[in-house]
């Protein structure tokens, strides 16, 4: 998994210039999901979804830094008891329930506790953020560069997230405008470098045992900085044009002109801005995809590459300015989509391999899919996503699912002041159709878009458009779905109250999951 990485920012996924010739490859011997989503366009609460197989208004770890409940279950409580060593490198961003473990009379510093994140057992995990208000001083990756000259009390920002001025000044990489400078150490040395390091070692000492290794990078997620060569890998002529238009400047919707006054999309906005940031971005990925031909290398000389599957995911996207916005969260597909490989031994030199699936994929259909890989029983009455043991080669399924969800918690962030929302009023839930993408905000109108007729999403429907249209355009779409009378149900109750202006009660769009 890959942080912030776009679905369209591989050359396997289409993007015309940027250099992955090793996720390229593997999908190449794998299948390419190029209809997959998250269920929460930001870190936390989509990587809970990824790991518990629950959408948010389930799992309830709705924004980074909300914690994950005591009694949710993850990927590695559904593996441990099949004899798997569950683990993690790099960057989980779940945060433990202290609350829910003391009141289960639990001791939050013992060493079984102290161990693991999200459900896993923590390799080398790191978050990967860390400013000086946030600083873990027993940051491993630290103690890494410092053992290995590069010194200081922050030798992550210091180092591998800042460059050097001319005269010997640190540059630091949270300012967009550093982002074509070096960062100040070698690419070997670099978070990348270290994390596929790291997840070498835990293959190396788990060869006796049947394992699951979730390799988390920090990167392409901010700081946009990169080592040496990666942040001149890419020029301003890579750069392909934002998804926008100077029609949505005058958007109507009161929460997207908000999120377009939050400091990171006026910078987006900026003449030269992009020039400027995308090339690193570019660059950044690059780089996992160099560190990443290392790892299958060496799992290829150790013989892991026949017994072991490989999924290749991010868990959101980046506007990098699409629709006049920075970093994530909105709807859009910027945000929202996200790349998806799975690279399965059993399937991968067939006529199927390298096929491209089109289905409606969701993030929280990986855990079935492990589970079935790992020739476990499902769990239907916890999980709420589906398998893709099946499509995985490379087989079309008829009975698929007819749309995809995912949700927002904006209390969080400026938007919310700017409205005056109170912080339990701040949520969207997004259904998505193959042709339609409908929004239902509390106290906001809906947005509405056609993605057929606009498949950039610039024409904002949500108050053109009758509602009896809107309803009967996604409910035709839902006709066959086998639970399609509750969602019938609750759809009507949600289109009512947008169109009246109100909100139900409990503030979600589907209170009968």
């Amino acid at each position: 998994m890959a942080d912030q990485l776009r679905h369209d920012y591989l050359g396997c996924t289409g993007h015309p210039t940027i250099k992955t010739p090793n996720i390229d490859a593997l999908a190449k011997r794998g299948v390419t999901f190029t209809n997959a989503f998250c269920q929460g366009p930001v870190c936390g609460s989509s990587r809970a979804s990824f790991y518990t197989g629950r959408y948010v208004c389930s799992h309830g770890s709705t924004y980074n830094g909300v914690p994950l409940r005591t009694t949710e279950w993850t990927l590695a409580d559904y593996l441990k008891p099949q004899g798997y060593r569950t683990a993690v490198v790099g960057k989980t961003h779940i945060k433990q329930d202290h609350a829910g473990l003391q009141r289960l009379d639990v001791d939050t510093h013992s060493p079984a506790i102290a161990n693991t994140s999200g459900g896993f057992e923590s390799y080398a995990h790191d978050d990967g953020l860390h400013p000086e208000q946030v600083l873990d001083p027993k940051l491993k990756y630290n103690a890494f560069l410092r053992d290995n000259g590069f010194a200081g009390h922050n030798p992550w920002h210091d180092w591998a997230n800042a460059g050097e001025g001319p005269n010997g000044e640190i540059l630091s990489g949270w300012l967009l405008r550093h982002a074509r400078t070096p960062a100040r150490l070698p690419d070997e040395f670099s978070e990348t470098a270290y994390m596929t390091n790291r997840a070498m070692d835990f293959m190396r000492e788990s060869q006796d045992q049947p394992w699951c290794l979730h390799l988390s990078y920090i990167k392409p997620h901010w700081p946009y900085i990169a080592s040496p060569p990666y942040h001149n890998m890419y020029s301003g002529d890579d750069v392909v044009d934002a998804i926008r238009d100077h029609t949505e400047k005058k958007t109507t919707h009161p929460l997207h002109r908000a999120f377009m006054r939050h400091g990171e999309s006026k910078h987006f906005a900026k003449q030269g801005v992009r020039h400027t940031v995308v090339p690193t971005y570019m660059g950044l990925v690059s780089q996992i995809d160099t560190h990443l031909g290392r790892l299958f290398d060496y799992m290829s000389q150790q013989n892991l590459f026949d017994n072991t599957i490989i999924v290749v995911t991010s868990d959101h996207g980046d506007f990098l300015g699409d629709h006049w916005l920075g970093e994530k969260e909105l709807f859009f597909e910027s945000s929202l989509k996200i790349p998806l490989i799975v690279y399965d031994p059993v399937n991968g030199h067939g006529n199927k391999s390298g096929k491209q699936i089109d289905s409606l994929v969701e993030a929280i259909d990986l855990i079935p899919s492990f589970i079935d890989w790992s020739g476990n029983q499902q769990q239907p009455h916890r999980l709420e996503g589906r398998s893709l043991a099946n499509l995985s080669k490379g087989n079309e399924e008829q009975d698929w699912r007819h749309a995809v969800f995912s949700e927002l918690d904006y209390a969080w962030r400026p938007a919310r002041a700017a409205l005056k929302q109170p912080a339990d009023r701040c949520r969207g839930t997004m259904l998505r159709t193959r042709r339609w993408k409908y929004i239902h905000y509390l106290d906001l109108p809906p947005q509405l878009f056609d993605l057929e007729t606009d498949p950039h999403e610039l024409h904002d429907l949500g108050t053109e458009v009758s509602f009896d249209n809107i309803r009967n355009a996604l409910q035709s779409m839902l006709l066959d779905w086998s639970t399609s009378r509750a969602w019938r149900s609750t759809l009507d109750n949600a289109f009512v109250a947008s169109q009246m202006g109100k909100a139900t009660e409990r503030g979600y769009i589907f209170d009968q999951w």
